[in-house]
């Protein structure tokens, strides 16, 4: 097969490989779609320790396509079937998965290879993250549903309620998709970006209520808290970004008795300082959340299929196999929120 390998930061190759034998439990999927993620292009710039363990490697985790092949004892899905498949599954066996904190699961092994035209998913995935797709249900669409589990999650852990003030800082997909589902939770959400193309999707996709260019305004602060409540601070706020500073900033912007998700994973060993007056005796929550579950990859994929989440909005263009690496240039130079990826757009 044709597929993208990542042989070392900014070192990617699109070239012929072989197509792994299906093991135990096991299927091949026909990748028919695969979409650009901030991971991956961090990935390229720098590589990932835990994403990349070999060398060459696989490379991309979000896609949908068809059941091309299944091993003998695979039982929940047949060939011929449409499907989107996670990027990991927990093993239900370990301490934190006895807990039920099934996404700090310590055998969590990553799948890349999505930027190919075909996938060896494994079996765990097979039997606890692959969902068959809705028959009406577009390729395209159904492939947001690992980026969107995150957001589920996310929205969920920091108790969004109808009314609520929450405000955004960094409006990339991710950023974009909390703010649509916050709107949908009913909460008025205000967000900041520096980027146009992500300014105006937080209008067209994400329907946010106030929207700041930090370009204007490079400390939004003031204007988060005159967006409040009797301009008290935010109810909610999250940090979509992962840098120190935005952190610290955000947590300027909310009120006592409100929350902070920081949600944006800052580089290694990043040190943060609050202020641990306002911490402890505005009774604030601070708060992260990492990675999805089974469960939030189903209602991730129930929220696609209703229309609720207009995920085709965040589609850049539409690209073949070959333009993976221009596809990470175009995200550096910030020309781009998503791209598609159509392994098999000229065949």
């Amino acid at each position: 097969m044709k597929a993208v390998l990542f042989y070392g930061p900014q070192d990617i190759r699109y070239e012929g490989t072989r197509i792994k034998p299906l093991s135990k439990g096991e299927i091949l999927v026909k990748i028919q779609a695969a979409l650009t993620c901030g991971t991956d292009v961090k990935t390229y710039r720098r590589g990932h320790p835990v994403l990349i363990k070999d060398i060459p490697s696989g490379f991309g985790h979000e896609f949908s396509g068809i059941v091309e092949k299944i091993a003998d004892n695979v039982k929940n899905v047949k060939v011929g079937d449409r499907v989107v498949c996670a990027n990991s599954a927990p093993c239900g066996e370990c301490f934190y998965c006895k807990k039920g904190e099934y996404n700090l699961c310590e055998n969590l092994n990553l799948l890349n290879g999505a930027y190919a035209e075909y996938i060896v998913v494994p079996e765990r995935i097979v039997k606890k993250n692959t969902l068959i797709l809705p028959p009406s249900l577009p390729f395209e669409k159904a492939a947001f549903s690992e980026p969107l589990a995150n957001v589920v999650h996310g929205v969920e852990r920091t108790g969004i309620k109808p009314g609520d003030t929450v405000g955004i800082i960094g409006i990339g997909p991710i950023g974009l998709m909390f703010a649509r589902l916050c709107k949908l939770k009913g909460a008025r959400v205000i967000v900041a970006g520096r980027n146009p193309i992500k300014l105006k999707l937080a209008e067209e996709f994400a329907h946010a209520d106030e929207i700041v260019d930090l370009k204007k305004y490079s400390n939004p602060e003031r204007i988060f808290k005159d967006f409040s409540d009797e301009k008290k601070g935010l109810d909610v706020a999250i940090e979509c970004v992962g840098m120190p500073e935005i952190w610290e900033l955000i947590f300027s912007c909310v009120r006592p008795g409100g929350t902070v998700h920081f949600f944006g994973g800052c580089k290694s060993g990043s040190k943060v300082c609050f202020d641990t007056t306002k911490m402890h005796y505005g009774d604030m929550r601070l708060m992260s959340v990492f990675h999805h579950t089974p469960k939030y990859f189903r209602q991730a994929l129930d929220l696609i299929a209703s229309g609720d989440m207009e995920v085709e909005k965040l589609i850049t263009a539409e690209l073949p196999l070959d333009k993976v690496e221009y596809a990470m240039q175009q995200h550096i130079a910030g020309n781009a929120i998503k791209f598609l990826i159509r392994p098999f757009i000229n065949s």
